[in-house]
């Protein structure tokens, strides 16, 4: 009896073993092929200007190269700190070169992959259904104009261009006590479609998507820096390929003419 019970034991034994050395390569097959057909993901830091143009390529990208891309717009200075800290993120566009300088002068981005992408153009708005109207931005001082939403002026893209605006044009001194600074650009468009403040500091491109502002006033271009937006590749990122395959993607004219659709003037 206990050699027929040592005998039915070595033949499961067996048998098991036999199982598992059949079925471990097959485990190891699904799994091979599981990882091949994983889709592979991408992470793009982007000034808040860029939402919906970013929105819009990101889903065309994702359909032609099997790759799920992920987006996190905000202002470009809270992204550039963001990157700093070690936030995950594969791929930088930013509203203004000065982020972006930056990042590289803490080797932060792959030099070489750096490229200014696209222009862009600042206004002022106003509510559609507001009352303010004026033919000349010396006018913003008048005492009825108490509120003028702009991106934080130390910090913001937008924010930053339209104070070097202002006082270039001298009418800094009579309009600083009535700014109210916000987040980015986005968050102004929203406090000026809401009527909470008399006028907005935007960028063309906000200003037309919104039904629910005008533009009461363009900035001449020599009243502040270029408006440009530079990319790049983050430093240590494993998604390298990935996100100079997506720069690459921003310069076929399919692209291009997604940013024109928004306002966007594309660089050459």
């Amino acid at each position: 009896m206990v050699v027929r019970s040592i005998k039915t034991c070595v033949f499961i034994l067996i048998f098991i073993c036999t199982v598992a050395a059949c079925t471990n390569p097959r485990q190891e097959r699904a799994q091979t092929e599981s990882e091949l057909d994983r889709v592979a993901e991408l992470t793009i830091f982007a000034a808040a200007s860029l939402t919906d143009a970013i929105t819009d390529i990101s889903k065309s990208f994702e359909s032609g190269h099997n790759v799920k891309v992920y987006a996190n717009f905000a202002g470009s200075q809270t992204l550039q700190v963001q990157i700093e800290r070690g936030a995950p993120a594969d791929l930088f566009i930013s509203a203004s070169p000065k982020q972006m300088d930056a990042l590289e002068e803490k080797s932060a981005i792959h030099e070489s992959s750096r490229r200014n992408v696209l222009r862009n153009s600042l206004v002022l708005v106003t509510p559609v259904r507001g009352s303010h109207q004026i033919e000349k931005l010396e006018e913003l001082a008048n005492s009825r104009i108490r509120r003028i939403a702009i991106g934080e002026p130390n910090s913001v893209p937008a924010g930053i261009y339209g104070a070097e605006a202002f006082k270039r044009l001298g009418i800094w001194s009579a309009v600083e006590s009535k700014l109210i600074p916000v987040a980015d650009v986005r968050a102004v468009l929203a406090y000026t479609e809401a009527g909470e403040t008399d006028f907005g500091i935007v960028y063309k491109t906000d200003a037309s998507l919104s039904e629910k502002v005008r533009i009461a006033y363009e900035f001449p271009t020599s009243s502040h820096s270029p408006i440009v937006y530079p990319a790049a590749v983050i430093r240590g990122t494993v998604r390298e390929d990935t996100a100079r395959s997506f720069l690459r993607y921003l310069e076929t004219s399919e692209v291009k003419s997604v940013f024109k659709k928004y306002g966007f003037s594309v660089v050459k």
